[in-house]
């Protein structure tokens, strides 16, 4: 991996993904932000999808990323680069609870409790493949 994509992935937040749709095996983009806490590379989001209360809404990138865990991960702020990815979800309550404690994700717990960010926050690790 070159030294920009390095730098954009330890600088860099907004990202564009493509998934696989889970119903319609159809490619789907998404805009979307991503941290990168000590090496990890984590997307993750408020539990509805405004990031307000009220109903749960399904996000469509979680139940793709479920179904089909292999992505693209576009950078698209200081470099261009579509890097070919995995995703592993998140479900161990110590890292749930370490992830959404950082300071790269305060945002996340200005709009909602810790607690219901824990139980209820899209939350995936990204490995990114040999290129």
């Amino acid at each position: 991996m070159n030294k920009e994509i390095q730098t954009a992935l330890k600088t860099d937040k907004t990202i564009d993904i493509i998934t696989t749709g889970a119903k319609s095996g159809l490619p789907r983009r998404h805009e979307i932000w991503f941290h990168n806490l000590d090496g990890r590379i984590i997307i993750c989001g408020t539990p509805d999808g405004k990031g307000e209360g009220g109903p749960r809404k399904p996000r469509d990138w979680m139940a793709n990323l479920k179904a089909n865990p292999d992505f693209t991960f576009c950078l698209k702020e200081s470099v261009q680069a579509e890097l070919p990815v995995r995703a592993v979800i998140i479900s161990d309550p110590a890292d749930r609870r370490a992830i959404m404690s950082a300071p790269q994700t305060k945002y996340y717990r200005e709009k909602t409790s810790l607690e219901d960010l824990l139980e209820n926050s899209p939350i995936v690790e990204v490995f990114i493949n040999e290129i």
